[in-house]
């Protein structure tokens, strides 16, 4: 009798690595319950929960995590303090702040995500920890932790060089598009506070932040930068002296029109994964201004900017970036200038004053 061949089954694949999270919170019952409910998910698994700053930076300078759960309000060193610290000891790990803190209002929270912090969820008193909150916090969790991660090429060992704003000549252009996520919020500040106010051409800006805050974050701007600054809207024309910044929903792009250019909104799939996306910013601004288009990319996490400010290049327009040592996260200014895309790094402040003495017809 012929015996038959027995079918080899295939190996089952291995369950992958559940996400590394670090607690650092000053209540033991905050980080037990968190402990807890981090533990419940099984996709997760808490390596550490520390009360304090020092311990937790400590901790990082040893191990390695993906997220970061950090409060605010703590004695000694508080969360916001400790922010840049913590991103940078992180090295690489998102940091999610779970404070009560951060309820307190949308400057908080923009001041958080300013520092480095990828999300904010308000931490509820200790007897309304229940199973909304837990639902909550996996959701952000799993967002996190399925975020793209920093490509390796972005961050060389030796950062490209760094030219001073002296010696960097720009085109004319007649619109400037900035892109920034992690970090970004605090470069911009720096950046408006170098552009004098009679500078009339306008200025667009997509800033990875959820849609709730986009109208605080257009208040701020407004001050920041000594002009009015809308939401973005479907068909809203582009006027000088202005900024438009994409809302938290939809990707920002411009058209051409009889009068000029106008705002189109998508919320088609974009090449970065973001909502918003820098790229079809970039992409829209260069069809319809080509070499009379600026980009920036300012600190954020990611390569998002980096295809679009290809685009840019390809029609002569130029690109600048900020440099390594300023941003919070050289993730995308890092893969455009290891692109070669790049016209000149410099500090956010430089490229502010750049933008400042260029443009014109």
């Amino acid at each position: 009798m012929t015996s038959l061949p027995i079918p080899q089954l295939p190996e089952p694949a291995a369950a992958p690595a559940p996400g590394r999270v670090l607690i650092v919170d000053d209540s033991v019952v905050a980080r037990s319950v968190l402990s807890r409910m981090i533990e419940g998910t099984r996709r997760f698994r808490v390596t550490a929960a520390l009360s304090e700053v020092r311990a937790a930076l400590d901790y990082l300078g040893r191990e390695t995590v993906d997220i970061i759960l950090l409060d605010i309000a703590m004695p000694g060193i508080d969360g916001l303090t400790a922010l840049p610290d913590m991103v940078a000891a992180g090295k690489g790990a998102k940091v999610l702040i779970v404070s009560s803190s951060a309820d307190e209002g949308a400057g908080t929270t923009l001041q958080a995500l300013a520092l480095g912090a990828a999300d904010t969820l308000v931490k509820p008193g200790v007897g309304a920890f229940g199973g909304r909150f837990a639902e909550v916090l996996e959701e952000r969790l799993a967002k996190l932790f399925d975020m793209p991660g920093e490509p390796s090429v972005a961050c060389p060992a030796v950062p490209a060089p760094r030219p001073a704003s002296a010696s960097v000549r720009l085109d004319p252009f007649q619109i400037v598009a900035i892109g920034a996520s992690t970090g970004g919020i605090h470069a911009l500040s720096q950046l408006f506070r170098q552009i004098p106010t009679g500078f009339q051409l306008p200025i667009l800006v997509t800033q990875h932040l959820p849609p709730s805050f986009m109208s605080y974050f257009a208040t701020q701007l407004a001050v920041l930068g000594s002009r009015p600054c809308d939401v973005a809207v479907d068909r809203m024309r582009i006027r000088p002296g202005r900024i438009v910044i994409a809302p938290g929903e939809a990707h920002l792009k411009v058209v051409r029109t009889s009068e000029g250019a106008a705002i189109r909104l998508s919320t088609e799939w974009a090449r970065s994964g973001c909502m918003p996306s820098v790229d079809p910013m970039f992409d829209s601004v260069a069809e319809v201004f080509g070499n009379r288009a600026l980009g920036v990319v300012l600190s954020g996490m990611g390569r998002d900017g980096c295809e679009g400010a290809g685009r840019l290049v390809e029609v002569g327009a130029k690109v600048l970036v900020q440099d390594q040592e300023t941003s919070v996260v050289w993730g995308m200014p890092g893969a455009v200038a290891t692109a070669g895309r790049a016209s000149a790094i410099l500090p956010p402040d430089e490229i502010g004053r750049l933008i400042g003495k260029g443009g014109g017809r």
